[in-house]
């Protein structure tokens, strides 16, 4: 784990390497590959090894055995909010005593499950609350941390601003 010092200085040379090679600023994100290990339960699984399970409930026909993918993308959300309030924290020279992360969201299983095609599949409202605390800063610094850490956020962004989508449907085996 390393300490704010240490990601402070991270970040710098990140951001100095990033400047002197702008033609290295854009890539290729890592890939998710999902599959059904049987009924609703799902393995996910990166390129190094990383992985996961969903399933759903069981009032729709999972097991239960697993979070559902909806909560994984607002633990999602969550965590990666709660990393750039931490790196901006870390810059800045402010050390957090407290710092959570809390997405909530409202959704309506009509569209999830095709019953009314004017209700969306996903969430209809989300909120995001962050509770940070601090011996060593300002009210308003930390909301000033908090609030660059959640603009900087690539999952929030992805949430908040309307991203191209390319589907393609393989067949056979």
């Amino acid at each position: 784990m390393g300490s704010q010092q240490e990601i402070a200085i991270a970040i710098d040379k990140a951001r100095d390497y990033l400047a002197e090679h702008p033609d290295e600023t854009r890539y290729q994100d890592s890939p998710a590959v999902a599959v059904v290990e049987g009924g609703l339960r799902v393995l996910v699984t990166g390129p190094s090894g990383e992985s996961f399970v969903t399933d759903m409930v069981k009032g729709v026909g999972g097991a239960a055995s697993a979070p559902s993918p909806g909560w994984m993308f607002r633990a999602a959300r969550a965590s990666c909010a709660a990393t750039l309030i931490s790196m901006r924290a870390a810059e800045k020279g402010i050390p957090l005593s407290r710092l959570e992360v809390v997405v909530e969201s409202e959704s309506d299983d009509r569209g999830l499950l095709g019953v009314d095609d004017g209700v969306p599949s996903g969430p209809l409202s989300t909120r995001l609350v962050v509770r940070v605390a601090s011996e060593n800063a300002s009210e308003q610094e930390l909301r000033d941390i908090a609030e660059w850490g959640v603009e900087h956020s690539p999952v929030d962004d992805a949430v908040r601003r309307a991203i191209p989508v390319d589907v393609v449907v393989e067949t056979g085996s």
